[in-house]
């Protein structure tokens, strides 16, 4: 769960030179990464959970992954600021 999740977040912060928070996706980019995020966060919830061999995660474990995938975001967002004063210097 969380390397799919994590892993779909982080193309969000590549794709672009500008902080993740200031360029705006495509419209298919946006939406496949939030339907993504949403199968990889439900399934294990679903009727489908058990012929997979998924098991529903407590909350809190939710919550580190929450925690987790941000702190990758920030230093993602960080690594490529620095990457890219670097490239200009």
């Amino acid at each position: 769960m969380e390397s799919v999740i994590s892993a779909s977040m982080i193309v969000l912060v590549i794709r672009t030179r500008q902080s993740i928070l200031a360029s705006k996706p495509g419209k298919y980019l946006l939406m496949s990464t939030i339907a993504i995020v949403m199968i990889a966060l439900f399934l294990p919830y679903t009727p489908l959970a058990s012929l997979l061999g998924f098991q529903s995660l407590p909350l809190e474990f939710l919550l580190v992954l929450a925690a987790i995938v941000g702190l990758y975001i920030l230093c993602a967002e960080t690594v490529k600021r620095v990457f890219y004063q670097h490239i200009h210097s």
